[in-house]
């Protein structure tokens, strides 16, 4: 059964974009933005990246609810930038990235900092920062 929330009538018909859809267009937005490390999928999606399969709604939860929309995004944020900084801007440019693309008006974007990464000096090892890891 399709979704009939997220459906949109106009005099040619009905339009339906699906939540994965916005979760991807909102996925690459953010991975974008300076200081963003990586989305956090948990180890399912992690597993299924490792495979081959890329996955660009990595992280991201999305409710569409008739022309408007709700997001929650899980980051990883690099050491050495504003958190604060870095959400608010995943914020501002989600939210347009899916307003321009979709259509959907969007009513929240609630940015999740996971953990922060650090970047050794040889770039090519780099330790991840948890909560747990306190």
């Amino acid at each position: 059964m399709e979704n009939e929330k997220s459906k949109m009538d106009n005099e040619l018909g009905a339009i339906r974009i699906a939540d994965e859809v916005v979760a991807t267009v909102a996925g690459l937005a953010a991975a974008e933005i300076e200081g963003v490390a990586s989305m956090s999928g948990g180890w399912s999606t992690d597993l299924v990246e490792r495979l081959g399969k890329k996955n660009f709604g990595k992280g991201i939860k999305v409710e569409v609810n008739e022309n408007e929309t709700s997001i929650d995004i899980y980051i990883v944020v690099e050491y050495g930038y504003a958190i604060r900084e870095v959400a608010e801007n995943v914020q501002k440019e989600v939210s347009v990235a899916v307003e321009t693309m979709t259509g959907l008006n969007v009513a929240s974007v609630n940015v999740h900092i996971v953990s922060v990464i650090m970047k050794r000096d040889n770039q090519e090892e780099e330790e991840e920062i948890t909560p747990e890891a306190f």
